[in-house]
């Protein structure tokens, strides 16, 4: 499958059918997490595979909505933040840039094994860092139910023109 077409297929999914996510696939999708690009390659990320039923269910107990408890398997992506690179002209840190990459491979790669995600940042991060006691330099940032979609057709995505976003100098 080429880029486009797979960054085409690619949607947030709110409804998984209830099948367990195959160890081979979530391998797979994990290998591309990891090779994921980061500032200075510092890769200052973790990552909690929920896939017990006790695990899937407190993670679905931090974002309070019907929809995520069809996900029958749940990521948290967090950021080290004591990992992360800062750039020394501004003290900007790169830790959510580099979470924000790193989610998307994995979206991306789950899409590309016929998978459905979604990325949650609309979280109680408090509860999700006292239900799986993350230790204190890990800010869990994204949610990613990831499963087999219910329905697998595209929703029409809405973009902006090119001309609007770009600006050729």
């Amino acid at each position: 499958m080429e880029f486009l077409e797979l960054t085409q297929k690619r949607f947030s999914v709110r409804d998984y059918a209830n099948e367990p996510v195959s160890e081979e696939k979530l391998q797979y999708i994990l290998e591309c997490a990891r090779m994921a690009p980061s500032a200075v390659n510092f890769q200052p990320w973790h990552f909690y595979v929920c896939q017990t039923p006790e695990a899937v269910e407190k993670a679905k107990q931090c974002y309070n909505r019907e929809w995520i408890k069809t996900a029958p398997a749940i990521i948290i992506a967090c950021i080290c933040h004591d990992e992360e690179w800062v750039r020394k002209s501004d003290d900007k840190p790169h830790g959510n840039i580099d979470i924000a990459i790193v989610t998307e491979h994995i979206c991306l790669a789950a899409t590309e094994q016929g998978l459905g995600t979604c990325w949650v940042c609309n979280f109680d991060t408090s509860l999700c860092r006292q239900l799986f006691n993350l230790p204190e330099n890990e800010e869990p940032a994204v949610l990613i139910p990831i499963g087999t979609p219910t329905d697998s057709t595209p929703t029409e995505k809405k973009r902006k023109d090119m001309n609007t976003i770009v600006s050729r100098l």
